[in-house]
């Protein structure tokens, strides 16, 4: 019986989901058994050189960001001082700004209706 309860006592819980309450460590599905956490495991694999598929989304985040940012800057110099800037320059960067959210709206809504798909069963 005092077996048991030092059992009890002794026993914590790993969460694998940032979702779920608790104070405990976040721990990685893969690293549960080993006792690894999240925080852990990433330092790990940037220290390796390994991306995660959340670092490749914030990175396509900010490169349509950075084009649309860029398009709002020399659409402004155009109208501040349009001797400084070529039309043309300025309507190339609104195209490639406009090209990059089309496509990151294409791929958002893709991979949405693949996770669906994925999550439906048949």
């Amino acid at each position: 019986m005092l077996d048991s309860i030092n059992l009890i006592s002794s026993f914590q819980m790993t969460r694998t989901d940032p979702a779920h309450m608790g104070n405990s460590p976040l721990v990685s599905a893969v690293g549960a058994a080993t006792g690894i956490t999240q925080n852990e495991r990433t330092e790990n694999d940037k220290k390796a050189g390994k991306a995660s598929f959340a670092d490749y989304l914030m990175e396509a985040a900010n490169y349509v960001n950075e084009k649309q940012q860029a398009s709002s800057d020399m659409a402004e110099k155009l109208i501040l001082d349009p001797d400084s800037v070529d039309v043309h320059d300025v309507t190339i960067a609104m195209a490639e700004a406009n090209l990059s959210l089309s496509i990151a709206q294409n791929v958002i809504e893709r991979l949405t209706k693949a996770w669906s798909e994925i999550t439906t069963t048949r």
